[in-house]
């Protein structure tokens, strides 16, 4: 059973969801690919790791880097989950592009190369923004197109964690 909850956040409703492993989705208020995984049978209620992920959303949006992890339960294929596991660890207030992860996953599959599309696609894709900072990944010219939740949602997150945002462009 999926459990699902709302939280306002400084730039939007967010829609919260769990399961009894973990939260399973994070997602800004009429972005692409809203609840997209979410079971057609769910029910709103306040469970602890709602709890949880609100206090780590409220530290998150004061401008401070949360000091604990909320247990997530990444639902998506074999390459999204390793794709998303790369995200995850991107420093908070730093940035990383689609290419350097495409270069991350096929060192650590013993590939040849990766196509920073498919990588992209996949980041695309991840249904828990903001835990799982898709945010801080880039193009490699500095663009700053391809976040789900819109580029001025990805501009000010960007921006609250204090990233060098300088030498980025969007279109």
């Amino acid at each position: 059973m999926q459990y699902t909850s709302h939280y306002q956040s400084p730039m939007g409703d967010i829609l919260l969801a769990a399961d009894d492993i973990g939260l399973t989705g994070l997602w800004f208020e009429g972005q692409k690919y809203f609840a997209l995984n979410l079971d057609k049978e769910h029910e709103e209620k306040e469970i602890p790791l709602f709890e949880q992920s609100k206090h780590w959303l409220d530290i998150y949006f004061s401008g401070s880097e949360p000091d604990f992890s909320i247990p997530l339960h990444v639902t998506g294929t074999d390459f999204q989950n390793e794709v998303w596991k790369i995200l995850c660890s991107v420093p908070y207030g730093q940035t990383t592009t689609y290419g350097k992860i495409a270069k991350q996953f096929a060192e650590s599959k013993g590939l040849q190369r990766m196509s920073a599309q498919a990588v992209g696609g996949a980041v695309g894709h991840n249904q828990i923004s903001i835990i799982v900072p898709c945010h801080r990944v880039v193009g490699t010219n500095g663009n700053l197109t391809g976040y789900a939740g819109g580029v001025d949602k990805k501009i000010k997150l960007l921006n609250l964690e204090k990233a060098d945002t300088k030498s980025f462009c969007h279109s």
